[in-house]
């Protein structure tokens, strides 16, 4: 009997189970690709298309689903009613819980001032955008309806402007996008996280999108800058602006704005009143921050922080010791804590189920486009409406020919199946005109109700004769669209919250106080790219230096703790740094692994390490093709705290060696096919920007690269001489075996 169990127990560890297809109790082995093909991908795409990222009517389907619900069910001029309500009657489209479904409520709602023209016009506690720890109350406490900006959503949309699908149970049927009469995409805020891929749309102002949609339908080369110079946020502050920077975001969509918050120094009291914070935080994070730094000691000045937010709006309260400097300690403020913050702009928006990151002219001729089609469609509707009407009317005016005639017919059809066959014999009419007629009450038979009737045959057809030619006419259909917005923007629009602040008026942030510990320390940067920092002490104590296998040493230096690194990648980027942001350690230690540390892209490696001191150098960038180019170190100085530089060298050929220099020197070079040539760096002119290509140092044989570059004392080379030139580009010399490079160290590339 025990000896069964373990049998049992044997073969069940045996049966695999991670990949279960089919009935219960059968198992059936799948290959990874397949798994993800059959079961991951639908997801993502379920994620991507039908929930995360929003389409050019500005909304995700969840926004859509409950805004349509609640215009069918008559709030967009009714009474406002429990939100409980609204929230039972969205699950007919939306079944995914009440939870999340009053959450999108919440978000649309003018109580919670997430967005700057909202959608719900709401009664009771919905929370606030710039508060983390207000909860808004259940929905059987709160009270919504539409707001009257919902109008120009649904206008016209049972006049087939969009087009209508089933629902999840087939039971109604819902739009698939909202025929809004203006770029709502833009105008309020869009956040989205999908599978792989995210959306994050800032806020514009109504008016000034609105305007600059018009100029760019009537002038395509507008300068969008003139009419829209940058976002507004519901939560108001200033925006830093950097027109480079945001023209950048304009043509590409992505790129991050810099929001601060606004505050006003109250003698009386000796205290700082904040009453506009960046969109991006919370007024519990700046407190947090605050008190952390004040315990910390970095922030002495403050005497007490608290929150006086009330029903006339936001206010942080900062009091201070006697004697502060409210100025320079807001400063120090903002860019300490998140009362200056970033605003990361992501445009990716769904058109036609496909997600693309576009700038804002993209995004504009695309709604445009798409909006002209609605009011293309609108037209046709129109038209049909109008020429169906036409057609019962032509069908009348044959009536008024023979009145008696027509009276006669249908008292002499003996059944009623004849009547209608009878006036389409009788008047040659078909059987929509002749249902019409028979139709006609007793008591209008006569003529002058039908005079008046045909009289709108004439007017009828000049309304149709004109619609037909706005649709001919892309000009017409494009002034259809201008008047819509413009009277869009005269109804809704409204100043600015966000104040732009511009680079004449900004003030320059103060140096902070560096309190970092100064001391010696010997720097120590491995071929993989780990770097140890040894105090003078330690150092004494150590033994041999640790590496991880197969790594060894690239190159030491004595320096300081608040010593400047650059580190070079393989990217064409640098990476900018202090020693004191890395931990002292040991020699038994391996170190901290530079592309983790500062956070490298995937398969981004080092190339060089060096230490810039006071930027008054020359760095030099040996390239695979034979080039070199001698940039000036300030070029990578910069006034901002940068972590990283992009476009830190040429992209034109892989980089080869990096050489930082005081003065000029003798390098020696070397090329794969085993030559080697010796010049003075004096020999190259300084280039003025970081992505010059350079001047060519070697003449390459046939399939030959340059390999690495190092300076003349550290190559090892017995006899310079033979190697010396005083020309370049030079195709350099046969290394001897004395002379070859086989005891330097680099790094690997």
């Amino acid at each position: 009997m025990a000896r069964k169990k373990k049998e049992t127990k044997e073969q069940a560890r045996k049966i695999d189970t991670s990949n279960v297809v089919g009935l219960v109790g059968s198992t059936t082995e799948q290959a990874i690709s397949e798994t993800l093909e059959l079961n991951y991908m639908p997801y993502a795409m379920s994620v991507i298309v039908s929930r995360a990222i929003p389409e050019i009517d500005g909304f995700k389907p969840s926004h859509r689903k409950l805004l349509y619900t609640m215009y069918k069910m008559g709030l967009l001029k009714g009474s406002r009613t429990k939100s409980a309500n609204i929230v039972g009657a969205v699950m007919k489209l939306n079944p995914h819980g009440d939870a999340a479904i009053y959450e999108t409520m919440v978000r649309l709602a003018r109580g919670n001032e997430t967005l700057l023209h909202p959608f719900v016009d709401s009664k009771g506690n919905f929370g606030k955008v710039y508060s983390r720890d207000m909860a808004y109350a259940a929905h059987r406490y709160t009270e919504a309806k539409l707001d009257p900006i919902c109008a120009e959503l649904f206008r016209d949309i049972d006049s087939d402007t969009v087009d209508m699908v089933d629902n999840y149970d087939g039971s109604m049927k819902e739009p698939v996008l909202l025929p809004t009469t203006y770029p709502n995409i833009l105008v309020n805020p869009n956040l989205g996280i999908a599978v792989g891929m995210a959306s994050n749309i800032c806020s514009f102002n109504l008016r000034e999108v609105c305007e600059t949609a018009i100029a760019l339908m009537e002038n395509p080369d507008h300068d969008i800058l003139q009419t829209m110079p940058g976002p507004d946020f519901s939560t108001g502050g200033e925006l830093l602006f950097d027109e480079n920077v945001t023209r950048e975001i304009f043509a590409t969509g992505r790129g991050s704005f810099k929001l601060r918050a606004k505050w006003r120094y109250l003698k009386e009291g000796n205290r700082i009143e904040v009453y506009e914070i960046p969109y991006t935080t919370t007024v519990e994070a700046i407190i947090d921050k605050v008190v952390d730094l004040n315990k910390g000691g970095k922030i002495r000045e403050i005497v007490d922080i608290r929150d006086e937010t009330d029903l006339h709006g936001l206010k942080l309260t900062i009091d201070l010791k006697r004697g502060a400097d409210p100025e320079k300690l807001m400063q120090r403020l903002m860019r300490m804590t998140s009362l200056q913050d970033s605003f990361g702009c992501n445009f990716n928006i769904l058109i036609g189920a496909t997600p693309r990151v576009m700038g804002i002219r993209e995004i504009l001729e695309e709604w445009t486009a798409w909006r002209t089609q609605c009011v293309m469609r609108r037209i046709y509707y129109q038209v049909q409406k109008k020429q169906d009407r036409l057609h019962l009317l032509k069908g009348l005016e044959r009536i008024l020919l023979d009145i008696d005639k027509a009276i006669r017919i249908i008292r002499e059809t003996e059944l009623e199946s004849e009547v209608i066959p009878n006036l389409m014999i009788g008047f040659g009419i078909d059987e929509i005109q002749a249902n019409y007629v028979a139709e006609i009450k007793l008591r209008n038979i006569n003529k002058e109700y039908i005079l008046k009737q045909t009289k709108a045959i004439s007017e009828l057809e000049k309304e149709i004769a004109e619609l037909n030619s706005t649709l001919k006419s892309p000009k017409k259909l494009q002034n259809v669209i201008i008047a819509e917005l413009k009277a869009v923007s005269d109804q809704f629009g409204q100043p600015r919250k966000t104040e732009i602040v511009y680079a004449s008026v900004d003030m320059e942030p103060e140096e902070e106080e560096d309190d970092t510990p100064d001391y010696p320390v010997t720097l120590f940067v491995s071929r993989e790219g780990y770097l140890k920092k040894i105090t003078a002490q330690s150092l004494r104590m150590s033994g041999e230096q640790k590496f991880k296998e197969g790594d060894s040493l690239a190159f030491s230096v004595e320096t300081t703790n608040k010593a400047e690194i650059i580190v070079f990648t393989d990217k064409f980027q640098c990476y900018k740094t202090r020693l004191s942001e890395f931990d002292d350690s040991k020699a038994s230690l391996l170190g901290d692994y530079l592309p983790q540390k500062l956070s490298f892209e995937p398969e981004e490696r080092v190339v060089q390490v060096i230490l810039p001191g006071d930027y008054k150098g020359f760095v030099l960038f040996f390239y695979a093709n034979g080039k070199a180019a001698k940039v000036p170190l300030s070029a990578y100085e910069t006034k901002t705290n940068r972590k990283k530089l992009t476009g830190a060298y040429c992209d034109k050929s892989p980089l080869r060696s990096v050489i930082a220099l005081n003065t000029d020197e003798q390098v020696a070079v070397y090329t794969t096919d085993g030559r080697a040539t010796v010049f003075s760096t004096a020999q190259l002119l300084p280039k003025t920007t970081r992505s010059t290509q350079g001047v060519n140092v070697m003449s390459l044989k046939k399939k030959a690269e340059l390999s690495h570059a190092v300076r003349l004392e550290e190559s090892g080379i017995t006899n310079p001489s033979r190697y010396r030139t005083r020309t370049l580009p030079n195709a350099g010399a046969l290394l001897k075996p004395e002379d070859a490079p086989d005891k330097q160290i680099s790094f690997d590339i």
